[in-house]
């Protein structure tokens, strides 16, 4: 069998979701977002350490691509600090579905590039690695449970239903 390494993910950090999502449907379509607000795992790591940042993410299509955004609520050291400060967004990392998730992750490693984040959550497990000198952007391996591809099946169908303007994004955050 053939080895598949998929990129599937382009990943925004982004000073707040919903303007993003109201930015980002108006201007190329995508949606609607999903909101997992203050998500938390089942294991992560940072740079070594046992920590894990308040973060809330919002998931949706443009195409075949699914987008990310990623708004950090504290200011716990994490991969996405350590490009963007407070207020700061951009592109932040590529996702990669890999059949072989450890072969991958591997792949890299022997590579030189540095484990930034690894985690477990929701029955998957990804990591980040620091691939920034390479590629401008760290890159993220992500495990493919069948659980999590339905979620992402179901994402992409909702987006190639939608009509553009209702409802971008599904769910919101509490009231700070």
């Amino acid at each position: 069998m053939a080895f598949v390494r998929v990129p599937f993910q382009q990943a925004f950090f982004v000073p707040d979701i919903a303007s993003a999502v109201e930015h980002w449907a108006a201007t190329t379509g995508a949606g609607p977002f999903f909101l997992a607000p203050h998500h938390t795992t089942d294991w992560f790591r940072y740079r070594g350490e046992d920590v894990e940042a308040d973060v809330s993410y919002a998931f949706g299509y443009a195409g075949d691509i699914q987008i990310q955004f990623i708004e950090q609520h504290d200011e716990t050291p994490s991969l996405y600090r350590e490009m963007y400060a407070d207020g700061e967004g951009g592109f932040h990392h590529v996702g990669v579905l890999a059949d072989d998730y450890d072969g991958e992750r591997q792949r890299l490693l022997d590579q030189g590039f540095e484990i930034a984040t690894e985690l477990r959550a929701d029955g998957a497990t990804a990591v980040y690695f620091d691939t920034r000198a390479s590629i401008g952007a760290y890159t993220e391996i992500h495990s493919t449970p069948e659980r999590i591809m339905t979620t992402f099946e179901r994402w992409k169908a909702a987006h190639q239903e939608w009509d553009g303007v209702t409802e971008p994004l599904r769910g919101r955050l509490p009231p700070a």
